[in-house]
């Protein structure tokens, strides 16, 4: 679920690393596919070491080079630890940050306060909609990790009940909901209105966004009740703090890469003009690696400093909050090493030359077709723009309504059954302290009735509009 490798926008028309036909192709990712489940659940091997193993085997199987291969799963672990790593990086301090001072405490205290029991997997999936509205999926997980690992364990809830309404409401404003990277492709591809589109993908966002929610958290829970891992909860220091940071400080903390990124996104549908100095400037603050940055800058005085931490100890705040990550980078950059490679070998090609003789509607061959390129490549920006671009003349004698469900229709379909070869899948996995078999038990299972949900509703809004 990268969006943030920016190389990935162009991916379909990335020249394959093999002139493998479709068949030997589609056996090749099928068999990659395995040797990684395989060295994981059998073998209990490293998934960094797993990923590694599984994109040369894959492009062995495919015929390709072996120097193009290790090429194609070095650049997109490169790519991924360059834009979702330092991210994960700086949400780390953060967190650790919102730990140490008391702020998350503060937070926590006050969210269980105004909402317990049944009302906390609502109240996350709130939180979780509104800070994923401007922001990446990655940056969001990043900063709502410590505060979900820390409700559900100062409540005593599963970690299932609190964390899939939160990871739903981030995926569906990632998926459908302008101004994330896909959709705003798919609408330029496409020709559609993007006040449309974003009206009529917040009426489907809604629903699916309670059914996958706070709804299929019931179910996933008694699946795999378990608790938050204590390795990925900020660990208080022992001793007891003189004060910690009021609750207003700690949210405007929080909230600042929200409302830079936010910033940003209006600015450039409002002056829609890069050469524009106001567009120029919140471009810059409003990237991803900027908000963040400048989030933790200010947290060391909003948090640190208001703490009473001495200079001293917020280096030490910080140098601590990195060594718990490193598995988790490796892991992550290793999925997006697997996903280039799946891309480079042509797998993108190869679904659409499937699809060119699909004849049933627009908003379902949209979706199929990202489906397809989804599970084949594991990238939700790649099957977006992909299936985006193969169903663009169909939208050309569209109504501008029905135009905008097509864009929400191939959303919908990219966000289908993330798995292993998904950098996405294994942040989830690794933060929440997962296997394998529960990843996608959970995880999986939630992207995918998000993906059928929001469809069965676009059919539903088209039947009426």
């Amino acid at each position: 679920m990268t969006s943030l490798s920016v190389e990935m926008l162009a991916a379909d028309a990335v020249e394959p690393i093999t002139s493998a036909g479709n068949a030997q192709l589609g056996i090749a990712v099928l068999a990659g596919i395995a040797v990684i489940v395989l060295l994981i659940t059998k073998f209990k091997l490293h998934a960094f070491l797993a990923l590694t193993i599984g994109s040369l085997a894959l492009g062995s199987f495919a015929g390709a080079a072996p120097a193009k291969t290790i090429a194609s799963f070095t650049t997109g672990l490169g790519s991924t630890v360059a834009g979702v790593g330092v991210l994960i990086a700086l949400g780390a301090i953060l967190g650790k940050l919102l730990a140490d001072s008391g702020g998350a405490d503060q937070i926590v205290d006050t969210i269980l306060a105004k909402a317990s029991g049944r009302a906390m997997p609502w109240a996350m999936v709130l939180i979780a909609s509104i800070i994923g509205l401007p922001l990446f999926f990655e940056v969001g997980i990043v900063l709502l990790i410590p505060v979900v690992l820390l409700v559900a364990k100062r409540g005593n809830y599963s970690l299932m009940r609190i964390g899939i309404p939160a990871l739903a409401g981030l995926s569906v404003m990632h998926g459908l909901i302008p101004p994330h990277p896909g959709p705003l492709v798919a609408i330029d591809a496409l020709g559609a209105n993007l006040g449309v589109t974003l009206a009529l993908g917040v009426l489907v966002a809604i629903p699916t966004v309670i059914i996958a929610g706070p709804v299929f958290s019931r179910y996933a829970a008694r699946w795999v009740d378990i608790k938050a891992p204590e390795k990925m909860i900020p660990q208080r220091p022992s001793e007891d703090l003189e004060r910690r940071p009021s609750f207003g400080a700690t949210l405007a903390t929080i909230l600042l890469p929200v409302v830079l990124m936010l910033a940003k996104a209006l600015v450039d549908i409002v002056v829609d003009n890069p050469e524009n100095h106001v567009q120029r400037v919140t471009d810059v603050i409003g990237s991803p690696l900027i908000a963040l940055l400048a989030a933790v800058i200010v947290g060391m005085f909003t948090l640190g400093r208001a703490a009473g931490f001495s200079k001293g100890r917020l280096s030490t705040t910080v140098e601590k909050s990195l060594a718990p990550i490193a598995g988790v980078l490796l892991i992550v950059g290793a999925g997006g090493g697997f996903k280039q490679t799946l891309i480079d070998a042509g797998v993108g090609h190869m679904i659409l030359d499937f699809s060119k003789d699909w004849s049933i509607p627009a908003l379902l061959l949209g979706w199929l077709i990202a489906v397809a390129i989804r599970l084949a490549t594991g990238s939700a920006t790649v099957a977006t723009i992909s299936a985006a671009g193969l169903v663009a003349p169909l939208a050309a004698d569209m109504s501008t309504s029905h135009a905008a469900l097509l864009v929400l229709a191939v959303g919908a379909g990219s966000l289908f059954f993330s798995h292993v070869n998904d950098a996405g899948f294994w942040l989830v996995k690794e933060y929440f302290g997962m296997s394998v078999g529960q990843t996608v038990k959970t995880w999986s299972v939630m992207e995918t009735i998000i993906s059928v949900v929001s469809l069965g509703f676009i059919l539903l809004l088209s039947l009426i509009l």
